[in-house]
């Protein structure tokens, strides 16, 4: 097989797991690589810590590799990406000021774009020959067999352990001065908590989502969130309810750290584009608070100064969130809100932001659902309730699939 960008792309396909098995819980202390905890939780199937380190050590880098990365742990329900891309922007303009970090790391999920928008160095998505050169360095020592084969060996990276594993592949072999991560759904044992010694952590938003997996209870995804806290790594947090700060506060004395919950910063910019949704504002204070930490860390002698914020929040960039488009006469309101809590942020957004102007309103909504995770119904509800009570329901209404192709693909050359 050519080792080019397409075939790259094929090849990952083929770990995405089309449909989740239904298996019985396992109690996490017989998992290999999860981290210890007195905690009472279980876990469905397999999880996807399982196999990490391992993996890495079979790409040749060490605990000691990772760690070098200097790296900040994100994880939280609604905001993570925000959360990651305002902290990549606060530390890109501190480094363009001062040198250091020179090159920083973003590995966040999903994409929206192109599979490579997941993992980013100095601003943008590492380009197509850079994605395919360490792919097939990852794939050829973890997971190059026969396709044609009846039977793999056992314990193979699945799709968004692959991709986690070229993240931290590539952040490696480019040297980057600071890294990034946003967990996938969890925390305890999800993938990217195979980072023992991150230099901050960051918990956003809490709410009920992928509940199937980490709840039943709101106290429940808390405590799989919080799985990211480590010893000497400072956490902080954004307010939460009542049940879930108090787990956040047990599983940070439990994992040996301090805890740090952080309010919405009032001497933030207000006339910026970027923070004109008071959920943004939330989570740019989170980000601000993660970058200064990291600094103190990392480059003692270095300040966040006020023209680097300044800097960070105009630079800030995050396709499809809270995103608007002008189109000659047309005005696109994109958000990839994608569970209860986001729509309702996303409505409010949207009726604010179309209830203000002048002239006459003619509302289209398009909505697309593929994730046989979530109450699609419900979503829709939710979307309907909130954009009626604030008097902003479409004239129209298309719904749409994320199937691409009359098979019922999806596309591959992205």
């Amino acid at each position: 097989m050519n080792r080019n960008y397409e075939n790259a792309l094929r090849l990952l396909e083929t770990r995405r797991r089309r449909v989740r098995p239904k298996t019985p819980a396992v109690p996490p202390s017989t998992l290999q690589d999860a981290a210890p905890s007195s905690g009472t939780q279980t876990v469905k199937g397999i999880p996807s810590l399982v196999g990490m380190k391992e993996w890495l050590q079979r790409l040749g880098h060490s605990d000691g590799d990772v760690d070098n990365l200097n790296i900040i742990h994100v994880a939280g329900t609604k905001g993570k990406g925000s959360t990651c891309a305002f902290t990549r922007s606060f530390l890109h303009a501190h480094g363009l000021r001062t040198g250091f970090p020179k090159r920083i790391g973003l590995y966040t999920s999903p994409d929206l774009q192109c599979i490579r928008d997941r993992i980013q160095i100095d601003d943008r998505p590492i380009s197509e020959d850079l994605f395919t050169r360490y792919f097939f360095e990852v794939w050829e020592k973890l997971l190059s067999h026969d396709l044609g084969q009846k039977t793999e060996p056992a314990r193979q990276p699945r799709y968004l352990q692959l991709l986690a594993l070229l993240a931290f592949h590539t952040f490696i072999r480019e040297n980057v001065d600071a890294a990034i991560f946003e967990t996938h759904h969890g925390g305890e044992y999800d993938a990217t908590n195979v980072i023992r010694a991150p230099v901050v952590t960051g918990i956003t938003s809490l709410g009920m989502d992928h509940v199937e997996q980490l709840g039943p209870t709101i106290e429940n995804i808390a405590w799989h969130k919080a799985g990211i806290f480590k010893a000497g790594a400072p956490a902080l947090s954004v307010p939460q309810e009542a049940g879930p700060t108090e787990v956040l506060r047990n599983r940070a004395a439990e994992k040996k750290t301090s805890l740090t919950f952080i309010s919405t910063n009032m001497s933030l910019p207000v006339d910026l584009k970027a923070l004109s949704v008071p959920v943004q504002r939330l989570n740019c204070s989170l980000a601000l608070e993660l970058t200064k930490t990291f600094l103190q860390h990392r480059a003692p002698d270095h300040t966040l100064d006020s023209d680097d914020i300044s800097t960070g929040v105009k630079n800030f960039s995050w396709t499809g969130r809270f995103e608007v488009i002008e189109d000659g006469t047309s005005l696109w309101f994109l958000d990839g809100a994608h569970n209860i809590l986001s729509l309702e942020q996303a409505a409010e957004w949207f009726a604010k932001n179309t209830n203000a102007r002048n002239s006459r309103k003619h509302r289209v909504l398009i909505f697309s659902h593929f994730s046989e995770e979530r109450d699609g119904v419900a979503l829709v509800k939710c979307l309907a309730h909130t954009l009626s009570e604030h008097g902003a329901m479409p004239d129209h209404v298309i719904f749409t699939t994320y199937q691409e192709r009359d098979d019922g693909s999806t596309r591959i050359g992205k």
